[in-house]
């Protein structure tokens, strides 16, 4: 797999559009269409982004008045709050602040944030406060997936809904080239991706991979269930202090090895074992060390062929 990843602009608005352009190969012919038709769907459906979804402020009376001192309606306002670009890890809902005094111009610069958001064009138009007015606004961030449109039983006083759309990826598309002769055709899969920089091109194809890797788990381990007991497997279960102990020998080496810094996507663990432990919040070898066997067995879906396993990753 290769590919690239630009910033345009478009011409309607002053954000740009970051686009990736990535291409694997070789496919045998028909395995293109299968993975172009399945990563498209999971780019444009899979993948949360983070949003302004609503604006609190007891001074506004209603969503279409206006404020002495400011240019704009409050509709207006909403809308350009409506256009904030953010990057974030966060989970559920946040609070957030802009509180300036005019008169001056107030752009995405002036919110004040919560460590995890981020935003991406600093730029953004808000308000023209034409007058010495205090514009003070409670914003409510939230990560999802999807729409959320605003309905009227979503207004409460002083509160004021805001459409959010979360999908960052704004457009993919996928195209296919075939070269070979008679039954040996091979393909080439072209993805393009379009986002509004809440990720990037290659962060959301990332995402949308893993999004279908977490999809096909069940399956996966279905399969691997039936399997033990046409076989008459049966679970052995790893003495705690064995574990323990070994894992004590590596709790030595924290000083030595910046396990902080080693992510588990980069240890040779499964698809499966890989999303347990990231639901989990376990995303270096560092948390792994401060994990006992008991603690990684109440995780779902885990056994104790996965803490084997672990343990192996560990050590090497």
């Amino acid at each position: 797999m290769v590919g690239h990843t630009i910033a345009i602009h478009n011409g309607k608005e002053h954000l740009p559009i970051y686009y990736g352009r990535f291409i694997l190969s070789p496919l045998i012919k028909g395995q293109a269409d299968t993975i172009g038709i399945a990563m498209r769907r999971a780019l444009l459906g899979e993948i949360e982004g983070t949003c302004i979804t609503r604006a609190k402020s007891e001074k506004i009376p209603h969503e279409y008045s206006t404020i002495v001192g400011i240019q704009e309606s409050v509709h207006e306002i909403l809308m350009n709050l409506k256009e904030i670009v953010l990057r974030s890890n966060l989970y559920g809902t946040r609070d957030a602040l802009i509180c300036v005094k005019g008169p001056g111009y107030v752009t995405a610069q002036d919110i004040l944030l919560p460590p995890s958001v981020k935003i991406v064009d600093n730029t953004q138009h808000i308000a023209n406060l034409t007058e010495p007015t205090d514009f003070c606004i409670g914003l409510q961030i939230e990560r999802n997936r999807g729409y959320n449109i605003k309905t009227p039983n979503n207004f409460q006083d002083g509160s004021y809904p805001i459409d959010a759309i979360f999908m960052p990826v704004r457009n993919a598309n996928h195209s296919i080239h075939s070269y070979g002769n008679g039954n040996e055709k091979q393909e080439i899969l072209f993805l393009e991706i379009w986002t509004n920089g809440g990720l990037t091109p290659k962060e959301a194809l990332h995402e949308a991979s893993r999004n279908l890797i977490d999809l096909f788990i069940p399956f996966l381990q279905s399969a691997e269930e039936n399997l033990h007991l046409e076989n008459n497997q049966y679970k052995v279960s790893l003495p705690y202090l064995t574990f323990h102990d070994r894992v004590a020998k590596l709790k030595k080496k924290k000083k030595e090895i910046a396990w902080k810094s080693i992510f588990i996507d980069q240890s040779e663990l499964s698809p499966r074992i890989y999303n347990c432990l990231k639901k989990s919040n376990i995303h270096t070898l560092f948390d792994l060390l401060n994990n006992s066997q008991e603690d990684l067995m109440k995780i779902e879906h885990f056994r104790i062929e996965d803490v084997k396993r672990i343990l192996g990753i560990l050590e090497k």
